[in-house]
C-alpha cells in the first residue's frame, strides 16, 4: 500500500488538504492602488538585511496574477487556500483611513476562491506591520494592539461571511524573537526588553481581536497559528537536559501558556518578567480567549545545549545541528518527520487545546526545471513522511482537521530573499512563468484520492 492510500484510509473523512502563502511573500505591487509601506518594505531596502538585496516589491506578482494562481490551486484538487491579508494594503497607515482598492482586491480573491470551491482560510497578520505603526513603537507599544483590533474588525465585517476561518497571527514567535531579539527579520532589532514587550502586546492584540471578531461574527471559526519547536537536548548530560526544559519554556511556553492557561511560565517571568509591560498581569484575562482551532507550522526539530557564555541571556541555550544522522534540506534544516508526531502528542498532553490544523509544512529544495519538469523527489518524500506521522498522531488521539503544504509558489523567503525555494510550483522570477513540480502533482493525486474516498462513503 502506498503512503497516499495509507493516509486517506487513516485520516478522518472530513480532513482537508490545502496550500498556503502569505501576502508579502507573493503579492508584489508594493506601491499599487494605495498600498502603504510595511516594515518588510523598510527592512528589505536597507542594505545587508536580505540576501542579494532582494525585496517583495514584485515577488510573484500575485496581485495581478491571482486568477491564474487560483486556477493552479484548483488544479491541485485541494480543499482550501490559506493566505494572509496585507494590513497596509487596506489601512495604509495601520489605522484610520481605509483603502477601498485594497479591500476590493481581497473581495476578488475570496470570491475567486469560492467560485473554484476553495475554502478561504485567512490570516490577519503575517509579519508585515504598517510602517506608520512601527514609527510609533510597533509591537513594543500597547496602541499597536488596539490598532490591530480596529484592523481585525474591518476585515471581519467586510469578509467574515465568506471565510472558512480566520487566524489572528501567524507565528508570533518569529515577529517577536526574530524581529526584536535576533534582528534577522523586520524591524531588525536586538533587545530582550523590546522582545518581551512585543510578545505581550501581540498576545494582547490577539485576545482583544478574538473578542471583537466573535462580537461581529460569532460563527466564524477563529484561531491562531504557532510555530512550536520540537525540542531535544543535544546530549544526555544533565546540563543539556535542563537546557531543553528552559528552551521549551521560553520558546513554546511563552506563547502557549498565556493563550491557553492565562499565565506565563514561571521560569520566564522569574528571569524576564521585569521586561514585560507595566501591569501585564491585568491583560491575561483578555489574552486567554476560547479558540475554535489553532494552527501548527512545523518544518524541523530543534536540538539545544546549555551555554554559560557571559553574553547569553535566559534560557541560556544554544542550538546545534547534526552533521550526518539525518538528511537536511537545502536550507540546512534537519528532516525528521517523527518529531512532528511527538510534538503533537506532547502538546496535547500538556494543554487543553482545541482541534488543530497543520497550517504549514514543507521543505526547501532548490530543484530547477529540466525540459519543463521539476523532479523534486526529495520534497515528495518529505511530504509523504510528515503526512504519515500526522496520521499516526491522529490515531493516537490528536484532533487534527487538515494539512496545508508550504508553499503554493516559490516566493520571497524573508531574509533568504529568492535564494530558497519551498514551492509546489516553480516560479521563474524573471518571467513569472509557473511550472507545477512533481510534488504539486503528487499532492493533487493525494487530494483527489481523498475526495474519492469521501464521495464513495456518501453512496
Amino acid at each position: 500500500m502506498s503512503i497516499s492510500n495509507a493516509v486517506i484510509t487513516t485520516l478522518p473523512q472530513d480532513f482537508i488538504f490545502g496550500v498556503a502563502t502569505s501576502a508579502y511573500q507573493i503579492e508584489g505591487a508594493s506601491k499599487t492602488d494605495g498600498r502603504g509601506p510595511s516594515i518588510w518594505d523598510d527592512f528589505c531596502h536597507k542594505p545587508g538585511n536580505v540576501a542579494n538585496y532582494d525585496n517583495g516589491d514584485f515577488a510573484c506578482d500575485h496581485y495581478n496574477r491571482w486568477k491564474t494562481d487560483l486556477d493552479l490551486i484548483h488544479g491541485l484538487n485541494v480543499d482550501a487556500y490559506r493566505f494572509s491579508f496585507s494590513w497596509s494594503r487596506v489601512l495604509p497607515k495601520g489605522t484610520g483611513q481605509i483603502n477601498e482598492k485594497g479591500l476590493a482586491f481581497y473581495d476578488r480573491l475570496i470570491d475567486g476562491c469560492l467560485e473554484r470551491q476553495l475554502q478561504p482560510f485567512a490570516t490577519l497578520y503575517h509579519w508585515d506591520l504598517p510602517s506608520s505603526l512601527q514609527q510609533l513603537g510597533g509591537w513594543t507599544h500597547r496602541d499597536t494592539a488596539y490598532a490591530f483590533v480596529e484592523y481585525a474588525a474591518l476585515m471581519v465585517t467586510r469578509f467574515g461571511d465568506r471565510l472558512a476561518s480566520i487566524s489572528t497571527f501567524n507565528e508570533p514567535w518569529c515577529s517577536s524573537m526574530l524581529g526584536y531579539l535576533e534582528g534577522i527579520h523586520a524591524p531588525g532589532l536586538k533587545d530582550i526588553s523590546l522582545t518581551m514587550k512585543s510578545i505581550h502586546n501581540q498576545h494582547l492584540g490577539h485576545g482583544l481581536a478574538v473578542s471583537q471578531i466573535k462580537s461581529i461574527n460569532p460563527s466564524l471559526p477563529t484561531g491562531i497559528v504557532l510555530n512550536l519547536q520540537s525540542i531535544y537536548p543535544g546530549s544526555d548530560s544533565e546540563e543539556d537536559q535542563s537546557a531543553a526544559i528552559r528552551h521549551e519554556a521560553f520558546n513554546n511556553g511563552t506563547f502557549l501558556d498565556p493563550l491557553f492557561k492565562g499565565s506565563y511560565p514561571s521560569a520566564v517571568t522569574d528571569s524576564l518578567g521585569h521586561h514585560l509591560p507595566e501591569n501585564w498581569q491585568d491583560d491575561l484575562c483578555n489574552i486567554h480567549q476560547p479558540l475554535d482551532f489553532w494552527g501548527l507550522n512545523f518544518y524541523t526539530p530543534t536540538r539545544v545545549i546549555h551555554t554559560c557564555q557571559r553574553e547569553s541571556a535566559f534560557p541560556h541555550t544554544a542550538q546545534i545541528f547534526l552533521d550526518s544522522e539525518h538528511e537536511c534540506t537545502d536550507l540546512g534544516w534537519e528532516i525528521n518527520a517523527a518529531t512532528l508526531k511527538e510534538l503533537l502528542i506532547d502538546v496535547y498532553k500538556k494543554y487543553q487545546l482545541p482541534p488543530c490544523y497543520i497550517t504549514e509544512n514543507g521543505a526547501c529544495f532548490n530543484d530547477e526545471p529540466t525540459e519543463g519538469t521539476v523532479d523534486d523527489t526529495r520534497r515528495v518524500q518529505y511530504f509523504e513522511d510528515h503526512i504519515a506521522e500526522i496520521a499516526k498522531a491522529h490515531q493516537a488521539g490528536v484532533p487534527i482537521r487538515g494539512y496545508f503544504a508550504w508553499s503554493l509558489l516559490d516566493n520571497f523567503e524573508w531574509a533568504e530573499g529568492y535564494t530558497m525555494r519551498f514551492g509546489l510550483i516553480h516560479v521563474d522570477f524573471h518571467t513569472q512563468r509557473r511550472t507545477i513540480k512533481r510534488s504539486g502533482e503528487w499532492l493533487a493525486n493525494l487530494a483527489q484520492s481523498h475526495h474519492a474516498r469521501k464521495n464513495s462513503s456518501l453512496l
